[in-house]
Parts: C-alpha cells; sequence; structure tokens
C-alpha cells in the first residue's frame, strides 16, 4: 500500500515552515526530509494516521515523502494552486539546498497530535547533522527492508508501506519511538480501519 489519502499540502507546507522556523528560520533540505518522516512514524505509531497522506520512498540516503520534498524543491509537479501556497511562506535559503521561512505558521491546519509530533521530532532530532539523520532512520524496518537492494544499486528507490511504520527496529537499537504494546496495536487497528473505510469509498 502506497497511500489512500489525499496528500494534505497545506499541512505539508506549513510543516516545513514550522521546522524551518525551529531551526532558526531556514533549513536543510535533507534534515527537513528526515524531520519530517520522523514526526510522521511517531504520530502514526500513536495516533493511528498519518499527517501529510504522502507516499513515501526508501533511498539511498533515508525514507522520502515524495510530495513534500516536491514542495520543498518548488518542483514542475506541483499544481498551481500548491506552488502558489507554497511560495507565499517559503522560499530557496541563502544556503545550498536549503529552504527558508517567508511567514508565520498556520498552526490551524494541524491538530494538537500532529503539532506534538512536529515539537517531537524537533526537540528529539534537530540537534543533528543531515547525515547524522540519515543514519538514524536507516535503523527502522520500513527503510532496512530495502537496504539490501538499495546498496546493490539495483534501483534508486522503493515504495514504502504506512503498515511496516508499526514495526520495531532489530533488539539493541535505540529507540526514540518504542511504546507499550498494547498502545501501538491500539494504533495499527485504527489505521487498518481508517484504511478499510477509505478503499470502501475509493
Amino acid at each position: 500500500m502506497k497511500t489512500i489519502f489525499e496528500f494534505d499540502y497545506k499541512k505539508a507546507t506549513q510543516a516545513i515552515n514550522y521546522l524551518a522556523i525551529q531551526a532558526g528560520g531556514q533549513i536543510d533540505k535533507l534534515k527537513l526530509i528526515k524531520l519530517v518522516y520522523l514526526a510522521e512514524r511517531y504520530h502514526l505509531r500513536r495516533h493511528g494516521r498519518p499527517i501529510f497522506n504522502d507516499t513515501y520512498y526508501a533511498m539511498p540516503l533515508g525514507p522520502v515523502a515524495s510530495s513534500v520534498k516536491d514542495i520543498a524543491e518548488f518542483s514542475d509537479f506541483l499544481a498551481d494552486e500548491e506552488k502558489n501556497y507554497a511560495e507565499a511562506a517559503l522560499q530557496k535559503g541563502t544556503q545550498p539546498h536549503s529552504i527558508l521561512s517567508l511567514a508565520e505558521v498556520d498552526t490551524d491546519v494541524f491538530s494538537d497530535s500532529e503539532l506534538e509530533a512536529l515539537d517531537f521530532a524537533f526537540s528529539e532530532f534537530g540537534n543533528y547533522t543531515p547525515f547524522q539523520l540519515v543514519d538514524i532512520t536507516h535503523i527502522y524496518p520500513e527503510w532496512k527492508q530495502f537496504e539490501a537492494v538499495l546498496n546493490s544499486k539495483e534501483t534508486t528507490r522503493e515504495v514504502m508501506s504506512y503498515a511496516d511504520f508499526f514495526k520495531n527496529p532489530e533488539p539493541g537499537s535505540e529507540d526514540k519511538f518504542a511504546l507499550r504494546e498494547e498502545i501501538l496495536a491500539a494504533s495499527q487497528a485504527m489505521f487498518e480501519e481508517e484504511c478499510s473505510i477509505a478503499q470502501r469509498w475509493k
């Protein structure tokens, strides 16, 4: 399963803006992409639903939220509405491969739990360098299952499944996402129910 929900470009744009502001007004693109994934992992495991409804790819430098990346790059793949919304809040930064905040964050687009997830990602991982974050994201099963094929250079990306975000890393790995088994099981059941409902409405 890739994603069965509609991508929320407003949440994605405002999350980029939020993280850029937290980083001092400007943020490295690679670091941003990793923090977005880490916020998503936190929220999905605790609350049973994704924040952005994006398609995630396992790539050599870790998980990548495809449409979030498009917004961060002001890609030609963006619809006019998405691009105009992004350009009102963001621009390319003064450092190479960076994004600069232009406006206050519109926190109204987020639920309390989504802001909690963004806060968690920045407070727990915001002091790491981009390539330290790459190493951190490589321990989680949703990416690690593709490690061999990515390292073999047979492919540059593989579609990740939200269902795999509920899996735990190998024993001995430091896991800031660890939850009691019953909480994780309840979140996973909630996610599966939402998927079932969404499939019926397609």
